[in-house]
C-alpha cells in the first residue's frame, strides 16, 4: 500500500490591518465605559486611553497620537470646541482626527466644530452602530455626515448671508459638483448620491475632491458648513 501523499501546508494567516486607536474625552465616567465598551468590542478598534477632561485630551492626544480623538462638547479645563481647535484646526502642526460629540438640545455652538476642524460629531445617544461608524469614517479621512445630526443642525443656524444667498454666481462649483453638496450637506452617503443622481461612486469621489479643492475644505463636514452658509442648499 502506498504512503498517503503529505498534507498541504496550512494556508499563511491573512494580513490584518492594524486596528483604529481611539482616545475617549469625556467627564462622565459612565460615558466613557459605554463608549469603550462598544469600540474594543469592534475587531478593528482600540481605545488606547481615556481621559475625564479636555487639557487631560490635549496632553494624551499629543503624546499618544491616535488615530481618533472622541471628544465631549462640553468638558471641564478645556471644552470641545477648544480641545479641536487645538488638536485639528488650523494652526495644528500635526493635526490629529477629531469627533465632537454632542447633546444636541443643548449645544447649539458645536457648529464652531466645524470651523475648528472637526471631522464629525453626533449625539450622545445615537446608538452604537452610529458611534462606530463616525470613528471609521474619521479614520479614514472621511467624516459622519448624519441627516438626525448635522441636517438639523444646520437648518436650526440657517443660511447666512453669502455670495449664493444674496443671489450672485460666485460660487466656484460647476452645476453637478453644486448638486453633489447640496447632497452632502442634506447628510447623504456616497452610495445615496450614486443613486439619486445616476452616476458611478467613481464619478461620486471624484466630485467630492474636486469640491474639496474648489472650496479649500478638508472633508464632508465643511462642505455642508459651506452649503448651508451660502445658501446652496436652504432649509425645507
Amino acid at each position: 500500500m502506498s504512503p498517503s501523499p503529505p498534507s498541504p501546508p496550512a494556508p499563511e494567516p491573512a494580513h490584518r490591518a492594524p486596528a483604529t486607536r481611539v482616545l475617549i474625552a469625556d467627564d462622565q465616567d459612565m460615558v466613557r465605559t459605554g463608549f469603550r465598551l462598544i469600540l474594543d468590542a469592534q475587531p478593528d478598534i482600540e481605545v488606547i486611553a481615556e481621559v475625564p477632561d479636555g487639557a487631560a485630551c490635549v496632553e494624551a492626544a499629543r503624546r499618544l497620537r491616535p488615530d481618533v480623538c472622541l471628544v465631549d462638547i462640553r468638558m471641564p479645563e478645556l471644552d470641545g470646541l477648544d480641545v479641536t481647535r487645538i488638536l485639528a484646526g488650523p494652526d495644528a502642526t500635526d493635526p490629529l482626527r477629531v469627533v465632537v460629540v454632542t447633546t444636541f438640545d443643548q449645544d447649539d455652538y458645536v457648529y464652531g466644530a466645524l470651523q475648528g476642524g472637526a471631522c464629525g460629531f453626533l449625539l450622545k445617544d445615537a446608538g452604537p452602530g452610529l458611534l462606530v461608524e463616525a470613528v471609521r469614517a474619521a479614520a479614514r479621512g472621511d467624516a459622519l455626515v448624519s441627516p438626525s445630526v448635522t441636517v438639523r443642525l444646520l437648518e436650526r443656524l440657517g443660511p447666512h448671508p453669502g455670495p449664493a444667498a444674496d443671489g450672485c454666481p460666485a460660487s466656484p462649483l460647476t452645476d453637478r459638483e453644486t448638486d453633489v453638496a447640496r447632497l452632502v450637506a442634506r447628510g447623504r452617503t456616497n452610495q445615496e448620491i450614486c443613486q439619486e443622481l445616476y452616476v458611478s461612486l467613481g464619478t461620486v469621489k471624484t466630485h467630492l475632491g474636486s469640491i474639496q479643492t474648489k472650496l479649500g475644505v478638508r472633508n464632508r463636514v465643511e462642505i455642508a458648513a459651506w452649503a448651508w452658509e451660502t445658501g446652496t442648499v436652504r432649509s425645507r
